[in-house]
């Protein structure tokens, strides 16, 4: 069953996917101007312009419609009754153009990314495939110097040798921060030294074949103060903790609780004020969401981060994550770098 009819068994109604990140998971087209309307009863049609036809032509599956650069609007023009559309997806420009017409909007949220929570054997094994290539790249960062380089250097450097590992891209901008830089859990990399006798926390992710992956490791640039130590060596219990109790069936909460106990109890809690973590697979962030507000259930197939992290304003930063898939008795890990404190000089 494709993954076009799969959805269309899950629909009571007509749905509108104006997400192009939608689009292209349901039929493969990829464009920077599509919609799709599936309709549980008639089929699905495929939007598009001119630029895109004669590609659009050859997606299976579809009726295709050439629209102008704006397709809302002729979309809204065209049809009438009820219509299911992605709240997230559309603008309110765009709803304007769509409710000028004779559509009764009706907004929904979640109906394709239910969908893609749940990987196929073959989206595991790009998304692996993806990770591999992004572990090669960094082991070969591990055996440069890192002491005196710029954070923003050696993102750069990072950036270069996956490529050199046939990554097609980043999928996010990579994370070099050091020393009181790492308690910004989302830092950009600066012109700033990396110094000695500190914490180094690099976050990155290849995309590859049109999946992604992403890691988060933290090392030592030589001899640490008792707190930096302990502020990893409780943030790598508190994820291997959750990386043994994650089952499907669990919640997100409960989840993200697993990590968040371990921090609370060792004095850390104020300082892990992220999430435990969230599903990856042709987007970064993905259903789905392991927090202490999550509304999800975990399933087998969920392909998820488990990255808890310590911030302490002024000392620093520490994060660990690994990527893994949720198997019947627990979490597969993709990932395949050691998470015992490493060294770089």
């Amino acid at each position: 069953m494709t993954r076009l009819e799969r959805l269309q068994e899950r629909l009571d109604e007509r749905l509108l996917v104006t997400s192009l990140v939608n689009v292209a998971y349901l039929t493969g087209f990829e464009s920077s101007n599509a919609a799709l309307l599936v309709d549980p009863e008639r089929g699905t049609t495929l939007y598009t312009d001119f630029r895109y036809l004669e590609v659009a032509q050859a997606v299976p599956g579809v009726e295709v419609v050439r629209g102008t650069r704006t397709l809302v609007q002729g979309i809204g023009q065209e049809l009438d009754g009820r219509l299911a559309f992605e709240a997230d997806a559309v603008s309110y420009a765009d709803y304007e153009l769509l409710s000028a017409g004779a559509l009764q909007l009706v907004p929904t949220r979640g109906a394709v990314e239910e969908l893609r929570a749940v990987k196929s054997d073959d989206e595991v094994e790009r998304i692996r495939r993806a990770a591999r290539a992004a572990d090669f790249a960094f082991q070969a960062l591990l055996a440069e110097t890192w002491v005196g380089r710029s954070e923003r250097e050696l993102a750069w450097r990072l950036l270069q040798l996956m490529h050199a590992n046939g990554v097609d891209e980043l999928s996010f901008e990579t994370i070099v921060v050091a020393g009181p830089n790492g308690a910004l859990p989302h830092g950009r990399p600066s012109d700033d030294g990396i110094p000695e006798r500190t914490l180094v926390t690099v976050d990155w992710g290849a995309r590859l074949d049109g999946y992604c992956s992403d890691c988060t490791r933290t090392l030592a640039t030589g001899a640490l103060s008792k707190e930096l130590r302990r502020m990893y060596d409780v943030c790598l219990e508190a994820q291997l903790t959750a990386l043994e109790g994650i089952r499907p069936g669990m919640s997100g909460v409960e989840a993200d609780k697993l990590a968040r106990d371990v921090i609370d109890e060792a004095g850390y809690g104020e300082y892990f004020g992220h999430g435990l973590g969230h599903g990856v697979g042709v987007d970064i962030h993905e259903a789905p969401r392991l927090t202490r507000e999550s509304v999800d259930t975990l399933a087998v197939g969920n392909v998820l981060t488990i990255e808890p992290g310590i911030y302490v304003p002024g000392v620093g930063g520490v994060r660990i994550e690994d990527l893994g898939v949720l198997r019947e008795d627990g979490v597969e890990v993709l990932s395949s770098l050691p998470k015992e404190l490493a060294f770089v000089g």
